[in-house]
């Protein structure tokens, strides 16, 4: 049996015989390796396939052991050609290590623990009061945990590579939320490292080493005193800036290495807190404020808490008296609220059991200047005081409010993207990241409220308030709470806050360099290079440079809103991107985190929005503005990608939703607009043959409703594939050139009438189909060889009536302008024979919308018969047309009857016998061209001998039209007027001098003038045809006339004088649009259809014939 597979195997293998494309999984063999490969495992029937469909059992490894390098998933980067070379390169990655606790627990405790709760806790608390800042932090910390709940739905839904939150976000809602998304993000980091730099500063420059001040602020009151400080900040900031870019810059291990040291700092001081929280309960310890009256002072001026001290030899003075007195004697003249109230001293920390929480449960906000007051002490003050030695007391430097404390509180709660910023190096980030991340935010929330319950249980108010420590020595306020000292605060803190400022320096350059790797910004491609090993050199310099305009501001309260907007954004655009996944339920859509829900996502997005007006509106408006720039920016100029994110998914529903509504009934007239189906052809190489087609319907669309540019090929769709795909992308290119924003199908078909015929009638979908066929005249119809373009042409026509489609045909595409020219003046002329539901009229308006039209006047032409009241009808369009609010002239152009003429029977004549012809000679392409050669030349020769005459009749119109007679007759007509070569020749008909007088009455000029000379040199007819003894000599002149179809000369007539009149009145005009009339009810005469066209737009240059659809398309009404 082996053998027997053996051979069959071998039998297979050979195949069609067809070289394989190399596959991108296994690497092509030869048969013998591949029949041993294969042999025993029943892949037989599939070793055809083998090439691009290999056996599970050889994929399936390859596709789990999938690593996440810090490139970035596999799939979705360009850089898959250059990964074979890069392996060789590359030294072996590591695998990831990391646990859930060290990879993303710690980092981001460490992320979110930071300088506020250091240096504004205790005021926020203060300030707000315990329930107000309680509100404050419950609303960021929910804000927080939603956001996380989604985080972790998006970073367990496939594997999360290097490039963290802004790699989620982007592949979730495409390159343009991601771009503007990450890029928010980046610059929230990147302002957060400002704003720890600058808490660490203020740390140094207030509690550690006052005395290391370059701009001296001693004996400086108010304004001076604060610009002193900002100016201090600015100057250390840029130095400390400088000095942390230089250590990312030589090496990030070391930062990563000092993290530990900086986290362990942070969890000592943390834990100092609470064990000095306890040590209150215990022993409350001795900690004396001095206030005046209820206010407290700035204790650095004085040494004891007294106005004068009890000595052996009576009353002294204190230091406290000579800061409010002139002089140090008793009989001084003191500050009137000095003399008039009592120092006293309370104590700063009375612990958790003294019940201080109830003075300090509500707010109590300050503006800038105003002094901290004790409540509930009884002061004297003068009805007319004024604040004197204002510098003594302690006062409010800033005004605050509710909102400005969520925006200074927010950031303290950010951070919580650290863990899934670390995905690269998670041995699972799949379970690591939501339970780290979720276990942070519970871990800190806790500690956060319980901070806002306990500091307003242990501490003073007027402690609280005391921003800067003022009035305790200079203290940091958390840090007199503190146990067993409060060096340990001030030094954990420092280092925490330096600490976090590096993480945002290592962290921020990383992420700009994912944004400007992926290529959504072309204009950041410049900051994905760096050194050898991957450090992105260019993102630290642009990173440290916007680092430093927040410590130019140097104000933490200032700088603490703008992070919070830059944050508050990414996360409300993660919240969203969950909520969205869900609802859509796309496929790949399966989180391994369970516990989310898409109304939790968009509380967590409604909440951020909420926060991002409350900090500061403004903010919040400008940053808006910078994402929607971006985004927009990214959706003009970025690079095409896609991800298989949620907004296609969007667009997918809302079109489909958009569809099923559409489906509901036809359009309003007023909303009816050309949905256009472009009908082109293509060549051989499956170029377009006539690319001014689709500069013609640009001109018509201006972008907007549907296009659809369709080509058919004939053949088979299995062999003609190849050939389809090149036809797409042909059109797809030329509509890019044109600019025209549509679809582009192409139809195979086993001929090209019913590919067409397929197009027609399958494009579009539900009630987005076209409504309008525009297809050009097909040129060479009257060549032999080319029979088939006229019959597929009238075909179509005559579907298209089938369908109450509109059709526009222009005539001489060639002849169309591009879309860079541009018409300085001219007209478009509409010659309105027949109302079909106000086409011609709508397709000027919307073509002077366009630049190449927009000089161009518009006038109508209608035509009057007989009986008609031209005047009247001059009226009424005149009125119509100012109904419709269209600007245009009108002309009312009268034709009279008349007989028909020589000429007419002539023309019916020569081409009823073509046609014939054309029947009878079923003969070989190249002997059919021969025999109408030859037919060509003995007419010509026919016509000459037989009408001599003919060629130098006169005009019989005395107004003679400038330029007519000098054109040349066109080679083309040569064929036009073939003849039987068998017709007996007879003498024409000499002119009668009586015919002449015809000119002398206006209306017989105008009858005369339609038929007797032709714009394009035709022999002008014998004008004793106008008589009926003239038609009689002709009859007895020509017996063959007498056979002629009468339908076909009428029409003939009808084409001849109306071409007459349009070629006199339009001959200059820069596009004529006109009527076109239907095709024969009986397919016989089809060939003599395309004539009458011929004839009916002889000499005009460009021609747009127009058909309705069967439908009034334009309305009077608003």
């Amino acid at each position: 049996k082996s053998t027997e597979r053996r051979a069959l195997s071998a039998i297979l293998e050979k195949g069609d015989a067809n070289p394989k494309e190399s596959s991108p999984f296994i690497n092509s063999s030869d048969a013998t390796e591949k029949s041993q490969k294969y042999d025993g495992k029943h892949m037989a029937l599939f070793e055809e396939e083998m090439e691009t469909s290999p056996m599970v059992s050889t994929m399936i490894s390859s596709l789990a052991n999938y690593s996440s390098l810090p490139q970035g998933s596999k799939e979705h980067e360009e850089e898959a050609d250059n990964e074979e070379e890069d392996k060789k390169k590359k030294k072996p990655v590591k695998a990831p290590q990391l646990g859930t606790l060290m990879g993303v627990y710690l980092p981001c405790i460490q992320n979110i623990f930071g300088v506020i709760l250091f240096l504004r806790m205790t005021w926020m608390v203060g300030i707000g009061g315990v329930i107000g800042s309680f509100i404050i932090v419950f609303m960021c910390c929910s804000t927080t945990m939603l956001t996380a709940i989604s985080m972790s739905a998006i970073a367990t839904n496939g594997v999360v590579p290097a490039g963290g939150s802004y790699y989620m976000i982007s592949r979730s809602l495409g390159p343009e939320f991601g771009g503007a998304v990450g890029i928010c993000f980046y610059l929230g980091t990147t302002f957060a490292g400002a704003m720890y730099i600058l808490g660490s500063i203020e740390l140094l420059l207030v509690y550690i080493l006052p005395q290391a001040a370059i701009f001296k602020m001693e004996g400086l009151e108010g304004a001076e005193a604060e610009a002193a400080m900002l100016n201090n900040m600015r100057v250390y900031g840029t130095i400390v800036l400088s000095f942390m870019a230089t250590v990312v810059f030589v090496g990030v291990k070391y930062v990563n290495k000092l993290a530990l040291l900086f986290l362990a700092c942070v969890i000592l001081s943390i834990l100092a807190v609470y064990a000095g929280v306890i040590k209150t309960a215990i022993e409350p310890p001795d900690f004396p404020v001095c206030l005046l009256g209820n206010r407290p002072l700035i204790s650095k001026g004085f040494d004891v808490c007294a106005k004068t001290l009890e000595s052996g030899n009576g009353t002294v003075t204190t230091k406290l008296w000579s800061v409010f007195c002139d002089s140090p004697f008793l009989n001084a003249t003191c500050d009137e609220y000095f003399v008039n109230n009592n120092v006293s001293f309370i104590q700063g920390i009375p612990g958790v059991m003294s019940g201080i929480l109830k003075e300090n449960l509500f707010g109590n906000y300050l503006e800038k200047g105003d002094l901290v007051a004790k409540k509930g002490i009884a002061t004297v003050e003068g009805p007319d005081d004024t604040l004197t030695n204002s510098n003594r007391y302690v006062l409010a430097d800033i005004t605050s409010f509710f909102t400005l404390l969520v925006g200074i509180y927010f950031p303290s709660v950010t951070g919580i993207m650290a863990g899934s910023n670390r995905s690269g190096d998670l041995r699972d980030a799949q379970k690591s990241i939501p339970i780290g991340t979720i276990m942070a935010i519970t871990t800190t929330s806790i500690v956060y409220m319980s901070a806002v319950i306990l500091f307003g249980a242990c501490i003073e108010g007027v402690v609280l308030r005391d921003k800067f420590g003022e009035g305790v020595n200079g203290n940091l306020v958390i840090g007199t709470l503190a146990w067993p000292s409060p060096w340990v605060i001030v030094i954990g803190s420092f280092f925490s806050t330096c600490g976090a400022g590096l993480q945002s320096l290592t962290g921020a350059p990383r992420l700009m360099q994912a944004i400007s790797r992926d290529g959504v910004v072309p204009i950041l491609r410049v900051f994905g290079h760096g050194k050898a090993n991957g450090e992105p050199t260019w993102a630290l310099l642009l990173t440290a440079g916007i680092c430093e305009i927040g410590i130019l501001i140097a104000s933490l309260d200032a700088v603490a809103p703008i992070l919070s907007m830059f944050f508050l954004m990414c996360y409300m655009f993660v919240n969203l991107a969950c909520a969205l996944q869900t609802l859509l339920r796309t496929p790949n859509w399966r989180p391994r985190f369970n516990y989310y829900h898409w109304a939790l996502s968009f509380l967590g997005m409604s909440l951020c929005l909420s926060l991002m007006f409350i900090c500061s509106w403004f903010y919040a408006i400008v940053a808006m503005v910078i994402a929607g720039s971006i985004y927009k920016y990214i959706e003009f100029r970025g690079a095409e990608k896609e991800w298989g994110d949620g907004i296609r998914g969007i667009s997918l529903s809302a079109a489909r939703y958009a569809l099923m509504r559409l489906e509901e009934g036809p359009p309003h007239t007023k909303n009816w607009r050309p949905q256009l189906l472009v009908l082109v052809s293509t060549d051989v190489e499956q170029n377009v043959e006539q690319p001014r087609l689709l500069s013609l319907t640009n001109q018509l669309k201006a972008g907007k409703g549907l296009t659809i540019v369709g080509t058919a090929l004939a053949g088979t769709y299995l062999e003609n594939h190849p050939q389809a795909q090149r036809a797409e992308q042909s059109l797809r290119k030329l509509m890019e050139t044109e600019k025209v924003k549509g679809f582009c199908q192409v139809t195979i078909s086993s001929n090209m009438r019913d590919a067409t015929s397929h197009l027609l009638q399958a494009s579009g979908l539900g009630g987005l189909m076209h409504n309008t066929v525009l297809v050009s005249w097909p040129r060479n119809w009257k060549q032999a060889d080319d029979l088939q373009t006229w019959r597929d042409f009238i075909e179509l026509v005559r579907e298209t009536t089938a369908a109450h489609l509109a059709l526009l045909v222009p005539k001489n595409i060639a002849a169309f302008p591009s879309n860079g020219e541009r018409f300085s003046e001219g007209h478009i002329d509409v010659w309105w024979i027949v109302h079909d539901g106000g086409m011609l009229m709508l397709l000027p308006f919307l073509l002077r919308q366009h630049k190449v039209w927009r000089k161009c006047k518009m006038r109508i032409f209608t035509v009057a018969q007989m009986d008609d009241n031209s005047i009247q009808m001059k009226k009424d369009l005149t009125t119509f047309l100012y109904h419709l609010r269209i600007d245009a002239e009108v002309e009312v152009v009268e034709m009279h009857d008349s007989d028909i003429s020589a000429y007419t029977y002539e023309k019916t004549l020569v081409m009823e016998q073509r046609s014939q012809i054309l029947k009878q000679i079923n003969l070989t392409k190249t002997e059919r061209e021969r025999e109408i050669q030859s037919i060509t030349d003995s007419s010509r020769g026919s016509i000459r001998r037989k009408n001599p005459a003919v060629v130098t009749t006169q005009l019989s119109v005395t107004e003679e039209q400038p330029g007519v007679s000098s054109k040349v007759e066109k080679p083309e007509e040569e064929v036009q007027l073939i003849h039987d070569s068998t017709s007996p020749t007879s003498p024409a008909t000499p002119l009668t001098p009586a015919s002449e007088g015809g000119a002398q009455t206006p209306g017989s000029a105008q009858v005369q003038m339609t038929w007797t000379e032709k714009a394009d040199g035709e022999p002008a007819k014998p004008p004793g045809a106008s008589t009926p003894q003239g038609i009689k000599d002709i009859f007895n002149m020509k017996p063959e006339w007498e056979n002629l179809n009468q339908s076909n000369v009428r029409r003939m007539h009808t084409a001849l004088r109306l071409n007459g009149v349009i070629v006199k009145k339009s001959s200059e005009a820069k596009l004529v649009l006109l009527n076109m009339p239907g095709p024969p009810n009986n397919r016989s005469g089809d060939e003599n259809y395309m004539e009458f066209l011929e004839v009916l737009t002889e000499g005009l240059n460009r021609v747009l014939l127009v058909r309705g659809g069967g439908r009034e398309v334009i309305t009077i009404y608003s």
